[in-house]
Order: structure tokens, then C-alpha cells, then sequence
């Protein structure tokens, strides 16, 4: 089971990880290790998500779902498989946990009548200094 929030979790059976070879330098042990994992989740077909969770999810991670409906993500950050599945793991949280954060609309809020006041003042007395530089009328 993957928790991603206290009351949501992903049970293992909904993920695949597949495992191959990662690219870069690193010579024979890059070569004969498949060290690169890249878990796969099915959204669409996800029995644990809402259909709510599903859309929301889906509409902040549009980016990330190929045409399945799947979720592919990748790490080949360290040396031994475990450690990126890990990785992948941690990384899928936080990307389920971040979908399923409602959007928060900010409020419209207005400058302050004495900020106003404050900015309109220093602008007239900037405009004073300016004038008093140039030479007299006579």
C-alpha cells in the first residue's frame, strides 16, 4: 500500500514498475545492471480514485498521462535499483498528493487609500525637486 494522504491509498497491485537499463556514463556496471525504473499507474482504470479524484487529478496532470490514461514515471538518479524505485515512489506521492490539492482562487484585494496617498506624494515632491533644477524664469 502506498499512502498518498491519510485517507487515500494506492494499493501495489494498481502499480507496475518496469525495470531497464539507464543511460548516461558509468561504464561496465551501467552496462550490466538495470538500475532505471519507471513505475506505471493506470489512472483511468484506478478502482481506489473517485471519479471526482480521477478529474481533478487529471486536470492538474494532463502533462504527465500519455493516451492510456497511464502515468509513466522514470528515475535513474542512483546506482542501484532499489534505491530509484524508492525515488519513484516518493515522486508518485507527491505528484497523486499534489493533483488532489483543491485550487485555491485568490481573493482580490485593493491598495490602501494611505499607500496611495503615500506613493502620489513622493512622486509631486520628485516632480518639485526636477522643476526647482532648471534655471529661472525671468
Amino acid at each position: 500500500m502506498i499512502t498518498i494522504t491519510p485517507t487515500l491509498s494506492i494499493p501495489d497491485s494498481e502499480i507496475n514498475f518496469i525495470t531497464s537499463r539507464s543511460s548516461g556514463p558509468g561504464g561496465q556496471h551501467a552496462n550490466k545492471t538495470s538500475s532505471r525504473v519507471t513505475l506505471i499507474f493506470n489512472l483511468q482504470e484506478s478502482p481506489t480514485l473517485s471519479e471526482h479524484q480521477k478529474s481533478r487529478i487529471l486536470s492538474r496532470i494532463a502533462s504527465r498521462i500519455n493516451g492510456k490514461g497511464e502515468l509513466h514515471l522514470s528515475c535513474e538518479d542512483h546506482r542501484s535499483q532499489f534505491r530509484n524505485k524508492e525515488e519513484a515512489i516518493e515522486r508518485f506521492k507527491t505528484i497523486m498528493a499534489n493533483g488532489l490539492k483543491p485550487i485555491i482562487s485568490r481573493r482580490k484585494t485593493k491598495v490602501p487609500y494611505s499607500t496611495k496617498r503615500k506613493r502620489l506624494n513622493n512622486k509631486n515632491k520628485r516632480a518639485e525637486t526636477k522643476k526647482n533644477r532648471s534655471k529661472p524664469d525671468y
